[in-house]
């Protein structure tokens, strides 16, 4: 059964949060998906991953690109798991399925944006019907994760 968790970004934008948690991940072992729901999203990302810090980056590929089954972090729109991830990031606003492939889904959401808040108020309430654990975490003050439910 996975765990489920929900990460509302109040005081950082995406681009700051995501990296350190794809990297903990990798750090256990895990291979990562992330879905979006977009191309220029995934496309965007792609850059992000590659820049977000001066003295490292995170080894990665695009489902468009060849032998995506090898990467340790794919950037996808499918709903596919080629590279048999451990954990998956939904983004954007992604519709969340096919959970029960994962140890850890991470549905993560900007809490500025209308439609990305509204979907993940809607997959909250229709995974809290399911028999998975979900938690509820939120930003805090300089950006740390607090859990809230």
């Amino acid at each position: 059964m996975a765990e489920i968790l929900f990460y509302h970004l109040t005081e950082s934008l995406r681009d700051a949060a995501l990296p350190p948690l794809v990297e903990k991940s990798l750090e256990r072992g895990w291979r990562v998906a992330i879905q979006a729901t977009s191309e220029a999203e995934r496309d965007r990302l792609d850059e992000v991953l590659w820049t977000f810090r001066a003295d490292s980056f995170i080894p990665h590929g695009r489902d468009d690109e060849p032998d995506t089954e090898r990467q340790p972090v794919l950037l996808t729109i499918a709903e596919t798991n080629p590279g048999k991830a451990d954990i998956r990031f939904f983004i954007e606003g992604a519709p969340v399925s096919g959970v029960e492939d994962y140890q850890r889904v991470v549905v993560m959401f900007d809490g500025h944006d209308v439609d990305e808040l509204t979907a993940a108020r809607a997959e909250w309430k229709r995974l809290r019907q399911s028999e998975h654990s979900l938690t509820y975490w939120q930003q805090g003050e300089g950006g740390r994760w607090q859990k809230k439910a």
